[in-house]
């Protein structure tokens, strides 16, 4: 007898509909499954047999064929679990084939019945509210697929266990009442930037690129606060809007990282990798492929620590996707792209001892080696970098004294605003609103600085940022002037006081 089941396998961050057909035949007993599975596929047979003996259902002694369709789409993970197992059970007359019409199955199953939950459930549901399927999940997922269908999250039906499952489908009654979707909002509050002791000029330039979401490289000692400044940045950030929100949670559920606090939250995420990470984990890529750490990012904060202890090819890996804000993983049978319009926050020492430039230290490191580890930061990747800023060491005065800095609330309400502002002006370009004393300003600097196009227009999205930030309409010379003190120049050789790295 034939049956068949609707299902979907998740290829880069979308879901493709996946047709599982089972038959049952006369013939030696033997499990066979056909349609470009993955050994994770492979596999299910092994687990479907266990899980529907252990559920009440007997498994037929039978030639079972099992075929996904469409064939020359692989078909990665364990989601596929579930619909094989509820396809058997119609194939061998214990589920109507009638009960199976107009829903749709995922979902892995443990050997005792019981069915866990799988990743990527939240782009299936893009493909089911495009369709009029009902979608049945493991109860583990239940939220993220509510979430997914939104007005439509009666069209989810939650399920723990394949012994419930099939006497449901027997007697036509699923659970398909609807649970409350889990509303945004962060539920930790992100670190006060008040914690920042000094640093009056890294704090307004993270406040900068907050504004207009610049990549900025924090240059300075060990225990300059660098890595503090740079955990303080999303909650600068305005809170996700609904389709952005949408779009990060499903990355992270196809990762498999989609965590109860993430699915609450609407705070743009934020990644901090070691600086030993492949290629693959920084960009994606693998068996499947999957989104890598930068596509993780997406909408977000990408904190790369010790920048220059990474293997500069790994580095050089992030030139594109800062550029187009897409990874694009091509293989042979296909094609895969990820989102990754992530915002760069880098850290680093000046040198190998971290002491250059330091006013009460010195540097014991050679120029060769001082040569060397700045090498590992191409020319076209600092290029992408908005923002270089020397970090220098607080005094003690400061750290002993009881005065805190500005809180995040009052910068994020004047980051907010800026954004506001940008979102008003809507896609004008900011060589509309420059005035002839900063073009003038931007001219003499290019020419001063060698910049090319794309140091140019990068100065002057900077410039217009800062224009924002102070309320202007128009972006001046002082604007253009403050932007170009941030852009990469001799960084590692700069004074140890704080400021900005000048030209």
């Amino acid at each position: 007898m034939l049956a068949f089941t609707r299902s979907f396998a998740v290829v880069g961050v979308d879901a493709v509909p996946v047709t599982v057909e089972v038959d049952v035949a006369p013939g030696l007993p033997q499990w066979v499954i056909v349609g470009l599975a993955a050994s994770a596929v492979r596999e299910a047979r092994e687990r479907v047999s266990a899980a529907l003996a252990n559920a009440g259902v007997a498994v037929p002694s039978r030639r079972i064929t099992v075929n996904l369709a469409p064939a020359d789409t692989r078909k990665e993970g364990t989601a596929l679990d579930l619909p094989i197992a509820i396809a058997l059970a119609a194939a061998a007359g214990v589920v109507p084939t009638a009960a199976l019409e107009g829903l749709a199955f995922v979902g892995e199953l443990g050997l005792d019945g019981s069915i866990r939950p799988v990743r990527g459930v939240l782009s299936m549901t893009r493909a089911v509210r495009r369709g009029a399927a009902t979608l049945v999940v493991p109860a583990a997922n239940a939220d993220e697929a509510r979430l997914g269908l939104g007005d439509a999250a009666s069209r989810c039906a939650p399920v723990g266990g394949l012994a419930d499952l099939v006497a449901a489908l027997r007697t036509g009654r699923l659970p398909t009442a609807p649970l409350a979707a889990p509303r945004a909002g962060d539920p930790v509050a992100p670190p006060d930037l008040a914690d920042v002791v000094g640093q009056p000029q890294a704090r307004r330039a993270l406040e900068i690129a907050a504004a207009g979401r610049h990549n900025v490289l924090f240059v300075g000692p060990p225990g300059a606060g660098k890595t503090m400044l740079a955990r303080r940045l999303p909650g600068l950030l305005p809170p996700l809007d609904d389709d952005a929100r949408l779009e990060v949670l499903a990355i992270h559920s196809v990762a498999g990282l989609l965590t109860p606090d993430r699915l609450r939250s609407d705070a743009p995420p934020f990644r901090a990798p070691h600086h030993g990470t492949s290629v693959a984990g920084l960009i994606g890529g693998g068996v499947g492929p999957r989104p890598g750490e930068v596509s993780l990012a997406h909408r977000g904060v990408l904190f790369l620590d010790e920048l220059l202890e990474a293997p500069r090819h790994v580095l050089d890996a992030l030139r594109q996707p800062l550029e187009d804000g897409v990874v694009t993983i091509a293989r042979a049978a296909h094609t895969v792209r990820f989102p990754a319009a992530a915002q760069l926050v880098a850290a680093t020492n000046p040198c190998p001892c971290g002491l250059l430039g330091e006013p009460e230290a010195s540097c014991t490191c050679l120029p060769s080696a001082i040569a060397r580890y700045r090498a590992r930061l191409s020319g076209p990747l600092a290029d992408r970098l908005d923002l270089h800023v020397r970090v220098g060491r607080v005094g003690v005065a400061a750290l002993a004294g009881v005065t805190r800095g500005e809180p995040t609330a009052a910068v994020r309400a004047r980051v907010v605003a800026a954004h506001a502002r940008r979102a008003a002006r809507g896609a004008a370009a900011p060589e509309r609103t420059l005035r002839d004393d900063g073009r003038r300003a931007l001219v003499g600097a290019a020419e001063r600085l060698r910049l090319s196009a794309r140091g140019w227009h990068r100065v002057l999205r900077v410039a217009r940022s800062i224009a924002d930030l102070d309320g202007h309409d128009h972006v001046d010379a002082t604007a253009v002037l403050e932007a170009v003190a941030y852009r990469p120049a001799q960084w590692a050789g700069s004074a140890g006081d704080g400021r900005p790295a000048t030209a």
